[in-house]
């Protein structure tokens, strides 16, 4: 019997069922081949089926030509894209897993070209949107009509294709919310000027799906419930428009999320970094579940089990979308079910892998499960042929992944840390404010290792002479780094610490402190808050255009509203030469002009690390078979030296 009855009980969704509650929702991968399905989505998804999800719904498909969002955007334009979706749902239903199909046009919200030139993107009305600077061309009436009959004729390719359904995507700001928002819609014709004519094309799109597949295939709408920007779609009309439809009987689900593409702080939530409360969007679902008789779902940060039970026993939604939860770990439904809670790795909302990859334009994964995107390659553990002694140096990510794949291999791995706790660099940004949540990489990763049969040997400092005696067959290197301090001139004795000593307990004098930022990732902005919350004024110094440049969108925002906030002053374009007793001298990077910020107490050093390799040269130079992973190799960040450890330890 299984801990979660209401999680892992079927669900009716028009003439589907679905065989549990947990749904991956659609999202885009960057495994798409000019337009079509590959071997390497298909890949992607089955490992998710396999691991019981009970409904995927595929990526966005765009409808139109229009739709071409960004350059790796799925099509369903013309009869081309079948095969493709033939593979995925037949791959997906050999599990048990029912798929439906996200049909999609962005409007206004286009991220990117196709060829580096700017398209045309059409919109209800001429009215820009704020996040990408699009000015877009108000649509024609003949253009509406091809547009609604591309959703119609997209819809039958995935029908023909053998999927369960098709989600009509209104939410985030997207063409149909934007032809129901009043603030983008300006029209006077048939499509506005009133509540009833801005719904007209959201509905004659569902209706003209609804003729084209009949009454036995399902068709969904996913809507944001609140897009947390003044000239975002307004609840309460998103919540309208979601009865009226439901009502009318277009719509056999609705899957609620929030949000908006269209602004910096609405888009925020379309991937909620970890300061979201998990489940937050709860009380939206619930809204719309308490007015309508179709089944609901709800997105936004359920990342564990326990979570989604809640809502459901709650009544606040019929179905759980864990998209990023199942990002992180595609076996979770199975090992929940399975009553392995321990065992699940759960997702810690760092954005950086999966959406910030898709920002970025490549194929979506995890920092902590870099098999993620990677399935075709790396998706089974292959046995190694012999097993094999090896020793792992280092308990930070890149060790503990390197060992547990090793093990899992079927080599006899010991691990040694030379502090009493694993998890390397990833203990010091638990410390940052807003980053607590990170810490259960550590945890998931040791998990790995432990499952795996690694023998793990603390507060261990193994030197070269242990090595050479301990005869391994192979050792991994994985001694990680320490921070990196840039040579500037010292007057006096001006107190300069560096971020590690900041975040170990040690403290400035009261007063002014300058953060120097060269990586613009969490640590300097991190640095900065710790400092401003015992009472220290802060300026933080940038080498960059801006504070938290490294970090994901969503990540950065909620940092850059945090700094705002707290009233921390940001100087961008800056490098350090110079610290005396009271003043921080600093150089324009563009016009070397000198920058003095005088009257301070102190400064902070966050300027990146430098690798401790001296082990692994010294073993390499005995001729020893010794391999680094991570930041002894060269210091990046948690996502390079896990995958380091995936890659090293499938080749042991």
């Amino acid at each position: 019997m299984t801990g979660y009855p209401h999680l892992f009980s079927p669900l009716a969704i028009g003439s589907c069922t679905i065989k549990n509650r947990i749904v991956s929702s659609g999202h885009d991968t960057v495994m798409v081949d000019d337009g079509r399905i590959t071997d390497q989505l298909i890949a992607y998804h089955a490992a998710r089926a396999q691991g019981g999800v009970g409904l995927i719904v595929a990526q966005v498909a765009g409808v139109h030509e229009s739709a071409h969002y960004t350059a790796h955007v799925l099509m369903a334009i013309d009869d081309s894209c079948i095969d493709g979706y033939q593979k995925l749902a037949s791959t997906v239903h050999a599990s048990g897993t029912k798929i439906f199909g996200q049909l999609f046009h962005p409007g206004r919200e286009v991220m990117e070209s196709q060829d580096g030139s700017s398209p045309v993107a059409l919109a209800p009305s001429a009215v820009p949107n704020e996040r990408f600077h699009v000015m877009p061309r108000a649509l024609r009436i003949s253009e509406i009509d091809e547009i609604i009959e591309g959703y119609a004729q997209a819809a039958s390719r995935l029908q023909r294709a053998g999927l369960d359904g098709v989600e009509i995507v209104a939410s985030h700001g997207y063409l149909p919310a934007q032809f129901l928002n009043p603030h983008v819609n300006l029209r006077d014709d048939d499509y506005g000027g009133n509540p009833e004519n801005r719904l007209r094309f959201l509905e004659r799109v569902l209706r003209a799906v609804r003729e084209r597949v009949g009454a036995e295939f399902v068709v969904g709408m996913r809507i944001s419930i609140d897009e947390h920007e003044p000239q975002g779609l307004d609840a309460q009309i998103a919540l309208d428009a979601s009865v009226q439809l439901s009502e009318q009987g277009l719509v056999d689900y609705l899957s609620i999320t929030t949000g908006t593409s269209a602004a910096f702080a609405g888009s925020d939530h379309i991937a909620p970094e970890m300061h979201f409360a998990n489940g937050y969007t709860a009380p939206l679902s619930a809204r719309v579940k308490a007015l309508v008789s179709v089944p609901v779902l709800v997105a936004g940060r359920i990342n564990q089990p326990q979570e989604a039970e809640r809502i459901l026993s709650e009544g606040r939604a019929d179905a759980c979308v864990m998209t990023r939860a199942l990002i992180c770990d595609p076996e979770l439904p199975r090992l929940a079910a399975a009553g392995q809670d321990d065992d699940i790795r759960a997702c810690i909302a760092c954005n950086q892998a999966c959406i910030g990859h898709f920002h970025a334009g490549y194929p979506i994964s995890c920092i902590q499960h870099p098999e993620t995107g990677r399935e075709i390659r790396y998706g089974q553990r292959v046995r190694a042929s012999k097993s094999r002694r090896v020793i792992v140096v280092g308990g930070g990510p890149a060790g503990m992944k390197a060992a547990a794949v090793a093990a899992e291999r079927g080599h006899v791995v010991t691990l040694h840390e030379a502090t009493g706790q694993l998890g390397g660099q990833i203990l010091l940004a638990q410390a940052l404010p807003g980053r607590e949540e990170f810490g259960g990489a550590a945890m998931n990763l040791h998990r790995e290792a432990v499952r795996a049969g690694v023998r793990i040997v603390t507060r261990s400092m193994v030197d070269l002479d242990f090595l050479v005696d301990a005869d391994a067959d192979v050792v991994v290197v994985a001694t990680g780094a320490t921070p990196y301090r840039p040579t500037i001139e010292l007057m006096g004795e001006p107190v300069v610490l560096d971020a590690w000593q900041v975040l170990r307990g040690e403290t400035p004098p009261g007063g002014h402190v300058v953060v120097v930022d060269w990586r613009g990732d969490w640590i300097g902005i991190g640095v900065a808050r710790v400092l401003a919350a015992k009472g220290h004024r802060v300026t933080l110094c940038v080498n960059g255009y801006g504070a938290g440049g490294a970090l994901q969108q969503y990540v950065r925002d909620a940092q850059l509203a945090a700094l705002a906030r707290e009233r921390i002053t940001v100087v961008p374009l800056v490098r350090l030469f110079g610290v005396d007793s009271d003043t921080a001298y600093l150089q324009h990077v563009l016009t070397e002009e000198p920058i003095l910020i005088e009257g301070i107490s102190g400064v902070v050093l966050s300027c990146g690390h430098q690798s401790v390799s001296g082990l692994l040269t010294g073993l390499q130079d005995l001729g020893m078979h010794a391999l680094g992973v991570g930041d002894c190799m060269a210091p990046r960040t948690v996502e390079e030296a896990v995958l380091e450890g995936l890659v090293t330890g499938s080749a042991l």
